[in-house]
């Protein structure tokens, strides 16, 4: 998916929402644990639900790898799911890999080209030769960590080297970098007032936005702030809409909470764009 149909779908849908795919099997209702793959029919229960109402679906994949061969099965379930019944969902893998040249090469690989992933997010410690193979590929997208929501990002993200913060130094050193367009970043909710500095930086480039709802980030200080001409945000929600219940009406729930996201998006989108 190229940015621009992207930002058809955020047009059309009025939303700028990403659901989350966290599975946990401790969490998802118990009825389907009697199924042969709980994972997958979990899922799908929630695509089904809250596709109209998102541009993006973002399985952790963490939470399929936990649960070994049957967890990439699943995964590899969902993502050919997604791509096959509703081709206008954005994907992203959340993966956050980074490694030496050869290697991010054969994690693009994997994601890119056995799963068909639209993205993924990437961390970039090990710099540019760990980053650019993902980057390489056409109509995809990388998305690389920028400045995350956990508490352990002032550690070192925010720490000033020669007068800079390192995150800036990071995003600024990122554009000189071989197919830099494809590069989207993840900025975490709860560092909303952090937006506006993000912004002089990669005014044009999308924000993958974790945080907003369970982590106490709010979604109208991150548009206030990070907010660019073409929305420029994918406002990623979890917990909050995919474990809106543990009974057996839980797609029911998730769509429910995915709805008052949108409704409140919808507003802002129609606000920018005259629909």
């Amino acid at each position: 998916m190229t940015t621009d149909q992207l930002i058809s779908q955020i047009k059309l849908k009025k939303s700028f929402l990403a659901v989350g795919l966290d599975v946990d099997l401790d969490k998802i209702p118990p009825h389907l644990l009697q199924l042969e793959d709980p994972i997958f029919e979990f899922n799908k229960a929630i695509i089904d639900a809250t596709h109209d109402l998102c541009v993006a679906y973002k399985p952790n994949i963490a939470f399929f790898e936990a649960y070994g061969i049957k967890g990439w099965m699943a995964l590899q379930k969902t993502i050919n799911y997604i791509n096959d019944n509703y081709p206008d969902i954005f994907t992203i893998a959340d993966a956050k890999r980074g490694d030496i040249g050869n290697t991010s090469s054969m994690y693009a690989k994997a994601f890119f080209e056995d799963l068909n992933f639209d993205s993924i997010t990437v961390a970039p410690y090990m710099g540019k030769d760990s980053v650019e193979p993902f980057l390489a590929f056409e109509n995809k997208h990388t998305i690389m960590l920028a400045l995350t929501s956990n508490e352990g990002a002032f550690d070192f993200q925010t720490l000033e080297v020669n007068g800079k913060e390192l995150y800036k130094q990071v995003l600024e050193t990122s554009k000189s970098w071989k197919n830099s367009k494809n590069l989207m970043y993840v900025v975490g909710a709860t560092k909303a007032e952090y937006f506006t500095e993000v912004r002089k930086i990669v005014p044009d480039s999308f924000l993958l936005v974790p945080g907003v709802g369970a982590q106490g980030g709010s979604l109208a200080e991150v548009c206030k702030y990070g907010m660019n001409d073409n929305i420029g945000l994918l406002i990623n929600s979890s917990r909050a809409i995919i474990y809106a219940s543990k009974d057996t009406d839980f797609a029911e729930k998730a769509r429910a909470e995915a709805l008052k996201m949108q409704k409140e998006m919808s507003g802002i989108v129609r606000k920018m764009f005259q629909v």
